[in-house]
């Protein structure tokens, strides 16, 4: 058996070197160890699970896209854009492919902490307190204008987005799997709403900026809409199940990453830390999803390894909020998103 083994891989080697056009390719697939079987499963359930959300989400692919690497990844997503771009619906249609338990909480200038993790009540019946679990607890949850809540109520936050726990009275909750959390806020409303601190916007894999539809894409809304105005969410089929999702975090972890690559990771976030145009640079948490997510996002797009394109598209949105820009560039109007991928270019590429 172990001869026959040798002879095998003995073979495969001789077929990587024959092609020297495919080598890295060939070669990052023999080093990965997730299977061919293991990979065209998840590209049909993910293609299924996209066309679900396309069915009501128009024009919207790279968002898609984004929420489910983010999904697969175990972080968190801030979505920020004008009302009425379907930002609340992108949410719930994701709970419902994956048929999760879904909550939505409303975030407003009255709201306290206990209202969001839920506080400890006195049982007449058996005269104990018990802890009343409040609507965090749920597998997936859309918190609605996050920076409306004061900062009492979003630092309620910060312990469960990271550690997917909440410790009330000295006893910790541990959350159930999957657990993820879609925030938004409005970009241009500033009267009644709070700037998320800087430990709470780190909590977030990706900010997302959506902007407005396409002529196109809305000609299409507006094409859907035409003859029925209430449209349901009946038609969205469950695409994974709760316990799916675990067996997809294992096979994205195997995925192959090149050194080079890696270094290419580690790079680019810390020239976020002596560019003279940025004030505050990237942690080391950075880092680390920047590496997350670019394995997901190779297997999302049905490859057993990243590559440096795979960073530098996802780069800008796990950066993006994680930066403060010096006075000058600030002074000028300038994005975080174009300063990132100024930066991006002055570094080598991995061949």
């Amino acid at each position: 058996m172990e001869d026959m083994e040798l002879e095998g891989n003995e073979e495969q080697n001789e077929r990587i070197n024959e092609n020297s056009d495919s080598n890295d390719a060939d070669s990052n697939q023999a080093v990965s160890r997730v299977s061919e079987e293991e990979l065209k499963q998840f590209q049909e359930s993910i293609g299924h699970l996209k066309s679900e959300m396309a069915k009501m989400l128009i024009g919207q692919d790279e968002l898609i896209d984004l929420l489910v690497v983010s999904l697969f990844t175990g972080g968190h997503v801030l979505l920020e854009g004008v009302p009425g771009i379907a930002k609340t619906m992108a949410a719930k249609l994701l709970a419902k492919t994956i048929g999760t338990k879904f909550s939505r909480i409303q975030f407003t200038p009255d709201l306290m902490p206990a209202d969001v993790i839920g506080t400890t009540i006195f049982n007449m019946g058996n005269s104990l307190f018990e802890f009343q679990k409040g609507p965090i607890f749920s597998n997936l949850v859309l918190i609605d204008e996050i920076n409306r809540a004061p900062a009492k109520t979003q630092a309620a936050l910060i312990e469960v987005m990271e550690e997917k726990q909440v410790t009330v009275d000295g006893k910790t909750h541990i959350m159930e799997k999957p657990f993820f959390i879609i925030a938004t806020q409005n970009p241009i409303e500033q009267e009644g709403t709070y700037q998320l601190p800087e430990a709470q916007l780190d909590r977030f894999v990706f900010r997302i900026k959506l902007n407005y539809p396409s002529l196109e894409d809305e000609i299409s809304i507006l094409t859907r809409y035409e003859s029925d105005f209430n449209q349901e969410m009946s038609d969205i089929d469950i695409v994974l199940k709760p316990k799916e999702i675990a067996s997809v975090f294992s096979m994205i972890e195997k995925v192959y990453i090149k050194k080079d690559v890696l270094n290419y990771i580690a790079e680019i976030v810390n020239s976020t830390r002596s560019s003279h145009h940025i004030y505050l640079g990237a942690s080391p948490r950075a880092s680390l999803w920047l590496l997350k997510v670019s394995k997901a996002y190779a297997a999302l797009n049905g490859r057993y390894f990243v590559t440096p394109d795979d960073i530098r598209f996802l780069a800008p949105y796990v950066l993006n909020h994680r930066i403060i820009l010096s006075h000058e560039k600030e002074l000028e109007g300038a994005e975080a998103e174009q300063v990132i991928k100024e930066l991006i270019e002055t570094i080598d590429v991995p061949r």
